[in-house]
């Protein structure tokens, strides 16, 4: 089976912690040459020093917020003047949780921006390298809500059906030129935003976070929280060539969790 990355480009958003940079990690373990893409400058230095350069690799970060779309644009623009885009990890965090019917425009509107539009725009300006080169890996990091809708979570569950709709959109349009369009279904995966939502529900129901975590393992045939370096491996088996006629897909890495088949 065919997973060399050697001479590969890859491009990872929100890859300074968690899923994201254990998707870099992967990438760079199998001798792709990262790029590193998010808001923090300080966060980003600290996080490409960690990849592995085992094939003679460059590896290098870019520093943009999602929250505006057109300093993305710039910023891809700038970086496909001199690099190819050979994979490309779409990979942002999630809408706050609360009701959707307490959601404001404002809230939609921020998030539609912050996935489908730079998803968009990242795509857009990575495209032309991967027709190319025939060869293109897209992969969008969305969750579960994408089969079953999650409570509490009323902007995060539209904007990711949003999200995996875009893709197939896509991968029935770019297939032809040898290039994937896949999304993977993170479940309870130990980062900071499931901290964060364990901590939330905590709050909201006057229960300590250690019950909410328990009662939220407990509904995993599984029994425990993924852990980000299992969802990094699916990526990784995506954006190599042993996947290429893996095309359109919504991949689920929940422990079991999602009641769908």
């Amino acid at each position: 089976m065919e997973l060399s990355l050697t001479g590969k480009e890859a491009l990872i958003c929100g890859s300074t912690q968690g899923i994201g940079l254990a998707i870099a990690k992967e990438l760079a373990l199998l001798g792709a040459n990262c790029t590193l893409l998010a808001r923090n400058e300080t966060a980003l230095q600290q996080s490409v020093l960690q990849l592995a350069k085992t094939t003679g690799q460059e590896h290098r970060y870019r520093v943009a917020d999602f929250q505006y779309p057109e300093q993305v644009k710039e910023i891809i623009a700038e970086h496909t003047k001199h690099f190819p885009v050979h994979i490309l990890v779409n990979n942002t965090g999630g809408p706050a949780p609360g009701p959707i019917t307490e959601a404001t425009e404002e809230q939609f509107m921020r998030a539609f921006q912050q996935h489908i539009i730079c998803n968009q725009l990242l795509t857009q300006a990575a495209l032309p390298s991967m027709k190319s080169a025939q060869f293109g890996r897209i992969i969008n990091i969305i969750s579960t809500s994408v089969r079953i809708p999650l409570k509490n979570l009323g902007v995060s569950n539209t904007i990711r059906g949003a999200t995996a709709s875009w893709a197939k959109t896509m991968s029935n349009e770019v297939a032809q030129y040898g290039i994937t369009v896949n999304n993977i279904l993170p479940g309870f995966t130990k980062t900071s935003r499931l901290n964060s939502l364990v901590l939330q529900i905590a709050n909201d129901m006057k229960l300590t976070p250690e019950t909410i975590a328990k009662d939220m393992e407990a509904e995993v045939p599984a029994k425990r929280f993924g852990e980000a370096h299992e969802i990094a491996a699916v990526a990784a088996f995506l954006a190599s060539p042993a996947a290429s006629y893996v095309n359109g897909v919504s991949i689920p890495v929940d422990g079991g969790r999602t009641g769908s088949i």
